[in-house]
């Protein structure tokens, strides 16, 4: 079995979270959907028959950990570097050097933490090793491989989804940590409160490296009381932690994955969920512009003229937060995404363009019709341009509403001949738009007629 990443005395001086790392499967804490009992790579490890991985998680749900009980339990070399630091010239050290283990027998686990931040030309350096078998490579990444790993690195890898833990695993990570006297605060007599417990699970996130970080800031903050031991509590765990663990990167996955459960609230009518997704934005300190933006497209995509003065208050709250600033910017934002998920919905205008640009792409574009030509004088107004155009205002200015219509023979044609009869627009049954289901369908009956 290979030694530990750190010796004797450098595993006493460690951070809490290394020195309580799982040295075997039977130690390791949560994944159980991937190294349970009967899993492929469970059994994988155990046959010592462990293909080149990627394993895609959160921080602090054992990418590392899991790294380095795979290399111990088959018996290989366990050299490991980040994408951070590292470059080309580290890669071609290890991989020799790797080449000269296997030449002796011993096989070598090159693990890369952090992969998704080599370049493409960092990761083509690993790629020849990876195929003939000179390492066996495990790559750890917070940032979806299937963007940030290259497809030939991928094509050569199993990708292993571990997910955040939950507040049982971290439960068990955090008592066995107190109660640990070679690796963990078992000789610092912690006692920690329920609600401290309590408040430790649940600010961390399921991130067993901040639950473990924040156990041992408290515990050396801690006062001694009467029995020599630390009492831990609820103020002292959140003043430890100062505040939540979060997950959020405003160029990864959760960027992504936030905004589109913002957005689908809001199509949703769920003003709840739309401010509850709003507040872990800001709170991360997403981009406010960004989320207006969307606040704006969804304002026409998903409302259009089922309530057209969405679009107005959804451009006003982008002029709003560009000119208030954050922290004060929420107000704004929190207007408009009430006011979103409230409206009434409609994708009509969405559908509409859609269908138009379907006949711009698949059918022939014909000349403008003379009648709606620009009619200048001179030789253009000569060869008909403009001739017999009906001026709308003429007849609708006469009308008591404006929606009504004018009488079939003042109707004329607005598009080429050869797409006469094609509908666009089909208004939606819900708000303001309701009132023009009716109106359009009268008016391509009159216009029917006029052909």
């Amino acid at each position: 079995m290979e030694p530990s990443l750190f010796s004797a005395q450098e595993e006493r001086n460690a951070p809490l979270a290394a020195r309580m790392r799982p040295r075997t499967l039977d130690e390791f804490v949560g994944q159980s959907h991937i190294v349970g009992e009967g899993h492929a790579l469970r059994k994988a490890i155990e046959r010592d028959n462990v293909p080149s991985v990627i394993f895609w998680g959160p921080p602090g749900t054992g990418k590392t950990t899991l790294a380095e009980i795979i290399a111990n339990v088959t018996g290989a070399h366990f050299a490991a570097i980040s994408a951070v630091s590292a470059g080309v010239a580290d890669l071609r050290r290890i991989t020799a050097q790797a080449a000269q283990r296997r030449s002796a027998g011993k096989r070598t686990v090159l693990f890369i933490d952090e992969i998704h931040r080599f370049n493409k030309a960092q990761q083509d350096a690993v790629l020849p090793y990876v195929e003939n078998g000179s390492v066996t490579l495990i790559g750890a990444t917070t940032e979806n491989p299937s963007f940030e790993v290259n497809s030939a690195l991928l094509s050569r890898s199993r990708v292993f989804v571990l997910k955040a833990l939950n507040d049982e695993d971290v439960a068990l990570i955090i008592d066995r940590a107190i109660a640990d006297k070679e690796r963990g605060l078992g000789d610092l007599g912690v006692k920690l409160e329920s609600k401290g417990r309590s408040a430790l699970i649940n600010l961390c996130n399921g991130d067993a490296r901040v639950a473990l970080s924040t156990l041992e800031f408290a515990a050396t903050a801690a006062p001694l009381d009467d029995d020599g031991g630390r009492p831990i509590d609820a103020a002292l765990i959140t003043d430890a932690m100062q505040r939540r663990a979060t997950n959020y990167d405003k160029k990864g996955d959760a960027h992504y994955d936030v905004i589109s459960a913002f957005i689908k609230s809001l199509r949703g009518s769920d003003p709840d969920g739309a401010l509850y997704w709003l507040a872990r934005m800001i709170d991360s300190g997403e981009d406010p512009l960004f989320i207006v933006r969307r606040m704006v497209i969804l304002a026409s995509e998903d409302i259009g003229l089922a309530d057209s003065r969405a679009l107005q208050v959804a451009v006003s709250a982008q002029q709003a937060v560009h000119f208030v600033g954050m922290p004060e910017g929420f107000y704004p934002m929190a207007h408009c995404a009430l006011y979103l998920a409230t409206a009434p919905k409609s994708n009509s205008v969405g559908s509409a363009y859609g269908a138009a640009l379907r006949d711009v792409e698949e059918t022939r574009n014909d000349p403008v019709p003379l009648h709606l030509r620009n009619a200048p004088i001179g030789l253009m107004k000569n060869l008909g341009y403009g001739r017999d155009y009906k001026y709308a205002h003429n007849d609708y200015a006469k009308m008591e509403h404006p929606q009504n219509l004018p009488p079939a023979q003042h109707l004329q044609a607005y598009r080429p001949d050869n797409l006469v009869g094609h509908s666009y627009y089909q208004p939606g049954d819900q708000g303001e738009e309701a009132k023009l289901v009716e109106w359009v369908k009268a008016r391509r009956a009159s216009a029917k007629k006029q052909r």
